[in-house]
């Protein structure tokens, strides 16, 4: 009699137990579900963490552009530098927005170490003692040093065009004299009335550059080609192309812009690590031109 009732009470807890559970092949139901969902979800969740950081790219961009025209507006219209030269030039290289050269050495403390460079920019007494803003939150490069993966400091480069290699165009032809002999055919903008040609909104003034691109401070639009012979187009720096095959841009009059750029010639495979050949013939991109149509003008 106890027996009897020892195995019901048993059959009884096993009863409760089974309905307490789930079986297997809910479990992978389940799963599959859940899997179905996250595949359905991902997309998404990715396109809105690239809005996102495009549109705290465009914040990053006005907040230095600002710095840049306060500087200006400080200093009699006068425009910074874009680039220091390989030669030092000590009357002239305190005027370069930033200097030092990025790349992957971790000896080379321009990459990874705010101190050495930014925040000895004549810009930095007006960026709000922030570094953060000379970096595009999509850039992920990093350096290791001792270790440690550590962040590069800088996406943004400025266009040759405006300010030049220390007032002058030789990086381009090689010869430290040959804007000075009137060599150039196109204009290097030193003062801010100048860029009335081809206007202050139409002329671009920072540029995120490629990881494996980007070294000194500055960005150069090759001109040649421009704007009747764009077979003889090519590149001589390449943008970045953080946000979906787009990079961003500020322009001289204080706006900034997501620009996509539509030629794969543009934005061929990232070199991680390294220097990826950026000197090169693209004939007839389109791509080129828009960079061309806003860099400068002939004098």
């Amino acid at each position: 009699m106890c027996r009897v009732r020892r195995d019901s009470r048993a059959l009884a807890d096993d009863r409760r137990h089974r309905l307490g559970g789930f079986t297997l092949i809910e479990l992978l139901v389940v799963i599959a579900i859940i899997a179905i969902l996250a595949a359905l979800l991902l997309p998404s969740l990715t396109k809105a963490k690239l809005k996102a950081q495009g549109v705290q790219c465009l914040s990053n961009h006005k907040q230095l552009l600002l710095a840049w025209k306060m500087y200006s507006d400080d200093n009699r219209d006068t425009l910074l530098y874009a680039s220091h030269w390989a030669a030092p030039m000590p009357e002239r290289d305190p005027y370069v927005w930033v200097r030092g050269q990025l790349d992957f050495d971790p000896g080379n403390s321009s990459n990874w170490d705010v101190e050495r460079d930014v925040k000895k920019s004549p810009m930095w007494p007006y960026c709000g003692k922030s570094a953060s803003i000379w970096r595009c939150p999509a850039d992920r490069s990093t350096v290791t040093v001792n270790g440690q993966a550590l962040p590069r400091v800088r996406s943004m480069s400025m266009n040759i065009w405006v300010g030049g290699f220390l007032g002058m165009d030789c990086g381009l032809s090689g010869d430290p004299d040959y804007f000075a002999y009137g060599g150039s055919t196109w204009r290097v903008y030193l003062k801010m009335p100048e860029l009335a040609n081809p206007g202050p909104s139409k002329t671009f003034l920072l540029l995120d550059m490629r990881e494996d691109s980007i070294d000194w401070g500055n960005f150069a639009t090759d001109m040649t080609g421009w704007p009747d012979h764009t077979e003889s187009a090519g590149f001589y720096d390449l943008p970045a192309s953080y946000h979906n095959r787009a990079g961003g841009l500020s322009f001289a009059d204080g706006h900034s812009e997501i620009k996509r750029w539509i030629d794969p010639r543009t934005t061929p495979p990232l070199v991680l690590n390294g220097e990826i050949p950026d000197q090169y013939n693209s004939p007839n991109n389109k791509d080129i031109a828009w960079l061309q149509e806003r860099a400068t003008r002939p004098k």
